[in-house]
């Protein structure tokens, strides 16, 4: 009964399955709209795995990394898309999925939805905060210029900057402003205007075009290079309605290139006209000063001191008669001070000279070596001695000594 039956492996049958699937023209390029689920980004190998829905059925997906490369926007988790692919069997799980080739928003343009997903980005990392932005400089002495060499735009910036601040320095960086490497291009000459350029505001701008045309300034890579510079930059994009990343994240946002060059510098004529409204100013306020001074001095000039200068003078020489008067008082009075002063100290001097002791009925006597006797051990019998009275000195021989008793002491003892 089993030979009336084909007998095939489980890998058999998958590859089987697999061939007829592939060889249906209606599944080997097909559309299916559904909402992302499940969704997985390796990013090693730059594969998407995720899962398509709808109300009443899923069906597994895969976006290998050759095709997912193109994509301009993140696919995201509830995210309604339209696939375009193949289907086919996973020999291996046995289970049929979508090979996707290609996937849009559906309703929302790939490039609006990137461009909405990387605004969102950027915001929140507060590139786009008013605080972060730096001021420009009134009168730029070197302004940098990116943008294309053959568009209108950089026309337009060169002649209205020579027009209005012909004075400052331009230094130019060609580059392209659409297709595949302008993103790349524009990111270089910002980097390279701030190490090299000596530039004081940078432009960097571009024509009006399609989101397509304009794209390069939207891409991540620009828009964080415009954040980093350390240069002020006026963004110039397309017309007065196109706004792009590199707007948001600019220190300052002109609607068209003209108007950025407008923005960079001043009008030579207004400095002029200011210049010369300040000097007539200077002028007037100095007339206003000098006849202001000239009143004065004819005030004084009319002045008693001036007309009579003896008055003044006599009045100087009063209140310095008054001041040297004073200035004796003060010296006599210093004066007796100090001699009261030496005069008790003289007086302390004399209360304590030995000469003093003298007068009230005593002496000094003096041995050997003339020093002062303190004691009569300290002598020998028929030494000389000289004693020292008040008003004059004795010179004596030691014929005998006694004690304090009238005893009579002996040079052995």
């Amino acid at each position: 009964m089993a030979d009336r039956f084909l007998t095939v492996t489980v890998s058999q049958l998958n590859t089987y399955l697999r061939s007829k699937m592939e060889a249906d023209p209606l599944l080997s390029q097909i559309f299916v709209v559904g909402e992302i689920s499940n969704f997985t980004n390796h990013y090693k190998s730059g594969h998407l795995y995720f899962s398509l829905k709808d109300d009443r059925a899923v069906v597994k997906a895969v976006m290998f990394a050759q095709h997912a490369r193109r994509l301009r926007f993140v696919p995201e988790n509830g995210m309604k898309v339209l696939v375009r692919g193949r289907v086919s069997i996973y020999e291996a799980g046995g289970q049929y999925q979508i090979y996707a080739e290609d996937m849009q928003p559906d309703g929302l343009g790939a490039l609006n939805m990137a461009y909405e997903q990387l605004k969102k980005k950027l915001e929140a990392e507060g590139l786009f905060a008013q605080e972060r932005k730096k001021t420009l400089p009134l009168y730029p002495q070197r302004i940098g210029v990116i943008t294309s060499p053959t568009g209108a735009a950089v026309h337009d910036i060169l002649s209205i900057l020579a027009r209005r601040f012909p004075v400052a320095e331009v230094v130019f960086c060609p580059v392209l402003v659409q297709g595949e490497g302008a993103a790349p291009q524009l990111v270089r000459a910002l980097r390279q205007m701030n190490r090299y350029g000596g530039v004081e505001i940078i432009i960097i701008g571009r024509g009006g075009g399609s989101l397509e045309d304009l794209w390069a300034f939207n891409e991540e890579s620009v828009a964080r290079a415009v954040a980093d510079s350390r240069v002020p930059v006026i963004s110039a994009v397309g017309h007065e309605t196109d706004y792009t990343i590199c707007d948001f994240v600019a220190d300052v946002r002109a609607p068209t290139p003209s108007a950025a060059a407008e923005l960079a510098v001043p009008e030579q004529t207004e400095i002029l006209f200011t210049l010369r409204y300040q000097q007539r100013r200077m002028a007037q306020n100095l007339r206003a000063m000098l006849e202001s001074q000239r009143q004065r001095l004819d005030y004084l000039l009319l002045s008693s001191p001036l007309q009579r200068p003896e008055l003044l003078t006599a009045e100087k020489k009063e209140a310095l008669a008054a001041l040297w008067e004073q200035l004796q008082r003060a010296e006599q009075a210093l004066a007796d001070e100090k001699k009261k002063e030496l005069q008790q100290a003289a007086e302390h001097l004399q209360a304590l000279s030995p000469l003093a002791v003298l007068g009230r009925g005593f002496s000094v006597v003096y041995g050997r070596d003339h020093q002062p006797l303190k004691s009569a051990r300290d002598v020998e019998r028929g030494e000389r001695l000289e004693i020292i009275l008040s008003d004059g000195t004795l010179l004596a021989k030691v014929e005998e000594k006694r004690d304090n008793n009238g005893n009579q002491q002996n040079d052995d003892l």
